[in-house]
């Protein structure tokens, strides 16, 4: 039995009084619908290696999908509603917060930040409403933390572009309506990468599932294959010309992981503390160790300066805005802990630790991926060394 009545996180943290009336809302229907419809399946989800798409209606009514967006159907959430949200989002699984996060940031935010009025007529109220699902054609089997290397073209032919390349770990790829593909035009310069909205349907148009994933088990993971595929001027990105564009991108998907990680370390914790209090060796709870506390403490702090961080930068993002080098700094940090938080989390729990019983374990296996995507550790490390010193070390 515990001596007194134990502080909660949340108690800890005390954010609630920093909030708004709807961003409390936003973030407890989220818990509630991650809570009751989600986690009840979670470790079926991961282990059968299969994505919810039941569920992506519900999550479209929520006003998740392009949840910060303006317009076109959009929520127009600020930037700490939407924070919370992920957050909520992957308390559940990264795989959810994925497939949300690819939708509104890397999928429809191009289209809406640098796509014409026909264009985001065209496609952003279905996809906000979920009638369209998008993803993101970036990364490549040998160009990753290089971009600027990306060897998919695009040819000029009449009207039309034809391009040609492939694209990999692509997330929502399996079954997108469309895709946003980031190819180099003929001459080959960074400066000539172009943004082109790829339709399913379109011939040489395909997306392969990859399999064999033991991370991200619940999202869905593909290729993109291009092969002399004809896609119409009308479906290039007019607004972006260069690495400025995907990378903008990529700036507001780490923004939400930044927040989402956070989640992902709550639900390790949770998962730690309560085995700590009922685990009984050596005559009493393994939480009355000292070893033990120390752990949980530490999990507490870095969650807590995590929260505050990113609470923080969320007000800065609506405000007098933030730069690309501090969400680097939000997501290294917040990810690396979570990812530290989630690996203490397994060896308290013993051997029990790497049961889906308990979502520990599936939340570390995620985390290597969140880790990785987006930018890996050392390459956010690097922006913020470059940052610092003056001196580019890539």
């Amino acid at each position: 039995m515990a001596s007194h009545e134990p502080l909660s996180l949340d108690d800890l943290m005390s954010i609630d009084p920093l909030l708004s009336e709807e961003e409390r809302m936003i973030r407890d229907s989220v818990r509630r619908f991650v809570r009751e419809r989600y986690l009840p399946r979670a470790a079926d989800l991961f282990a059968k290696e299969q994505f919810p798409s039941d569920l992506v209606p519900a999550i479209a009514e929520m006003g998740l999908l392009g949840g910060s967006l303006t317009g076109y159907g959009c929520a127009g959430m600020n930037s700490v509603a939407y924070g919370l949200a992920q957050q909520e989002l992957e308390y559940g699984d990264s795989g959810l917060r994925s497939f949300v996060s690819v939708q509104g940031s890397l999928a429809m935010y191009p289209i809406w930040k640098y796509g014409s009025e026909e264009q985001k007529q065209r496609w952003l109220p279905g996809m906000a409403s979920a009638e369209l699902i998008g993803c993101f054609g970036l990364t490549e089997p040998d160009s990753g933390s290089d971009p600027g290397s990306m060897t998919t073209r695009a040819r000029r032919d009449g009207d039309d572009y034809v391009l040609n390349g492939a694209k990999m770990w692509i997330t929502n790829a399996p079954f997108a309506h469309l895709a946003v593909v980031w190819a180099k035009v003929d001459d080959g310069d960074a400066s000539s990468i172009r943004g082109f909205v790829v339709e399913r349907g379109m011939k040489g148009f395909e997306t392969p599932t990859m399999h064999g994933k033991m991370s991200l088990r619940a999202s869905a993971t593909g290729e993109i294959v291009l092969s002399d595929v004809r896609v119409p001027k009308e479906n290039v990105l007019p607004n972006v010309v260069g690495l400025r564009g995907p990378l903008s991108c990529l700036t507001q998907a780490r923004f939400g992981i930044a927040w989402g990680a956070l989640g992902a370390a709550r639900a390790c914790y949770d998962a730690a503390l309560s085995y700590t209090r009922e685990r009984v060796q050596f005559g009493k709870p393994i939480g009355a160790k000292q070893l033990v506390q120390q752990q949980l403490a530490e999990m507490a702090s870095e969650i807590t300066k995590g929260q505050l961080m990113a609470l923080h930068y969320g007000r800065k993002k609506d405000t007098t805005g933030i730069t690309p080098v501090q969400v680097s700094l939000c997501k290294k940090n917040n990810v690396g802990w979570a990812l530290q938080i989630a690996r203490a989390s397994r060896a308290l729990l013993g051997a029990n630790g790497i049961l889906l019983e308990y979502p520990v374990v599936r939340h570390m296996l995620n985390l290597e991926s969140v880790y990785t995507y987006e930018g890996t550790n050392e390459v956010h490390t690097l922006i913020l060394g470059n940052a610092l010193t003056g001196h580019d070390a890539f």
